[in-house]
């Protein structure tokens, strides 16, 4: 999967990462080899469900923002793309962040 998925300074990846407590997202820029900003569940009430993930996209896309990153390129980690990945990465674009599959595929 991250064969494909290369991030950059200009369009970083956004990393899902999940476990049965917690979200995680990361934006990481590839070529530097540096997390240039991250969110968490942590501190969020109620269960690690869909709601917990669409705070957590906002929460991520507010920290992307502030950072001055506008587009990234979705990571799953290779979790199927429903429910709470799908959650975090529909909030974050509704907050800002502009999604793109890969770099010259004519998205944004």
């Amino acid at each position: 999967m991250r064969r494909a998925v290369h991030g950059t300074a200009e369009r970083p990846r956004m990393c899902i990462a999940k476990s049965n407590r917690q979200l995680y997202v990361q934006f990481v820029d590839d070529v530097r080899g540096a997390t240039l900003a991250s969110a968490g569940t942590l501190g969020v009430e109620g269960r690690n469900n869909v709601e917990a993930a669409r705070v957590l996209g906002r929460r991520a896309a507010a920290a992307a923002l502030d950072k001055g990153i506008r587009r990234v390129v979705v990571d799953r980690g290779g979790y199927r793309f429903h429910g709470r990945v799908k959650m975090v990465v529909d909030a974050a674009v509704e907050a800002g962040v502009s999604i793109s599959a890969r770099e010259g595929r004519g998205e944004t």
